[in-house]
């Protein structure tokens, strides 16, 4: 596992498909800042709540700057359903092999239920408009969690 992002490093630039199968990259959104989070799998209660969240926050976080791409393992179609299913108006990006998950230490050791386990560590990383961490966070809550970054970045209702 990769050592966790600082503040300051430069973003490992990706390039991923997303729900329809499009490539986007890191690159295509420089200039702008970017919400990356990764979320263990698509439609799971959990990933739903949050995925729901960043959604109803879309206007308010692209008004303050920022996009959103959501990152998980899952293929193109489990995307694309829920995507469709929970009106998400963001791209969700596919990364099968974990390797993006990896650059970005989002995958790894954790806890689950007092047991450690490995897996993908619920993560959101935010990159400024030259590429470089603004601010990384790991092991965040579903719940809550977009609230809680809306605050860490200034954005006001």
């Amino acid at each position: 596992m990769s050592d966790r992002l600082e503040k300051g490093a430069v973003a490992p630039d990706f390039t991923l498909p997303d729900e329809t199968g499009k490539p986007v990259s890191l690159s295509d959104f420089r200039g702008s800042r970017v919400i990356v989070y990764f979320y263990p799998a698509a439609s799971t209660l959990g990933c739903t709540t949050e995925a729901c969240d960043f959604r109803d926050n879309i206007n308010s976080l692209k008004s303050a700057g920022y996009q959103v791409l959501g990152v998980s393992k899952d293929e193109a179609p489990a995307l694309q359903r829920f995507r469709d299913e929970q009106g998400l108006n963001f791209p969700l990006l596919s990364d099968l092999d974990l390797g993006v998950h990896q650059e970005y230490a989002a995958y790894g050791e954790k806890s689950l239920y007092g047991k450690t386990v490995t897996g993908v560590i619920r993560s959101t990383i935010v990159v400024d408009e030259e590429g470089r961490v603004e601010l990384p966070l790991y092991n965040v809550k579903a719940t809550g969690h977009v609230a809680s970054l809306r605050k860490k970045l200034g954005i006001d209702d």
